[in-house]
């Protein structure tokens, strides 16, 4: 019995961890709960090797999901943003308040538009600043029950390259193009004002100067957004991470597989 309230300690200390506000000790509370697993394959099959294997395996859960949804999954070459009406904000976490906060900053909202990725229903309400030289795009996102929203600050130097700042909470799917730059902050950062000095910060360690930027168009923000989809799409079939499934559909390539497995391994260490 020693060994099996062992286990169950490790499990309700991991739990009471992972209660905690703070994430130093959350994450510590994900590493007690990997623990206690190992233990209890190690008292099981009295072997080390089959607590490590047990803690391992914990890794390549996601090749579940990999090897039968997405392997199996097809999506559109060319993909079109159709125009939508305002969604209601109130049934998506944080939505109200960056509205607010992106109009007291100075931001004009410009259009809503939309599409459906990977069953992942996206509403896109485009916000531009001309002073700023910076375009502000707040992403609402549906699947199946979940949803969740996300901000994105959008500036471009004269040069075409494009240079980002998001509070998206999970790894890119697909590999970015090589003309735009991203800077992926922590997901918990709701503060668009917080959000808007990160950038800030990131195009002054670039060493751009307000003339290095160029202003956007408003008439074109959402042509713009499908042509960058489609040059990342481009990109991607070039690398080997996606390959076309028929005439208008792609899907992923076993490169790709390991690619997502990649980036699902971040967001299990970066998001515990």
């Amino acid at each position: 019995m020693k060994e099996l309230y062992t286990v169950i300690a490790f499990i309700i200390f991991g739990y009471a961890l992972r209660s905690c506000k703070t994430i130093a000790l959350r994450k510590l509370g994900a590493l007690v709960m990997l623990a206690a697993s190992g233990l209890c394959f190690y008292y099981l099959f009295e072997s080390v090797l089959a607590g490590i294997l047990a803690m391992a395996a914990w890794f390549f859960l996601p090749w579940i999901e990999l090897l039968t949804r997405i392997r199996n999954q097809r999506m559109p070459l060319i993909n079109k943003l159709k125009k939508r009406s305002s969604a209601n904000l109130n049934a998506f976490p944080n939505a109200r308040q960056y509205v607010t906060t992106l109009e007291n900053s100075g931001f004009e909202h410009i259009s809503n538009c939309g599409w459906n990725l990977g069953g992942v229903d996206q509403l896109y309400q485009l916000y531009w600043n001309a002073e700023k030289k910076s375009v502000a795009s707040l992403c609402l996102c549906e699947q199946a029950s979940a949803t969740f929203s996300y901000i994105t600050i959008t500036s471009k130097d004269i040069a075409n390259g494009v240079w980002r700042t998001t509070n998206f909470p999970f790894s890119p799917t697909l590999k970015p193009s090589p003309s735009v730059h991203w800077n992926q902050i922590s997901c918990v950062n709701e503060c668009v004002v917080k959000l808007l000095q990160q950038h800030g910060n990131f195009l002054h360690k670039q060493g751009f100067v307000d003339d290095d930027l160029s202003i956007p168009d408003p008439d074109h923000l959402e042509q713009e957004l499908e042509h960058e989809l489609q040059h990342q799409i481009d990109h991607n079939l070039e690398q080997g991470i996606i390959t076309p499934a028929c005439e208008d559909q792609f899907r992923y390539t076993i490169r790709g597989l390991f690619y997502l497995w990649r980036q699902f391994i971040r967001d299990m260490i970066r998001l515990c």
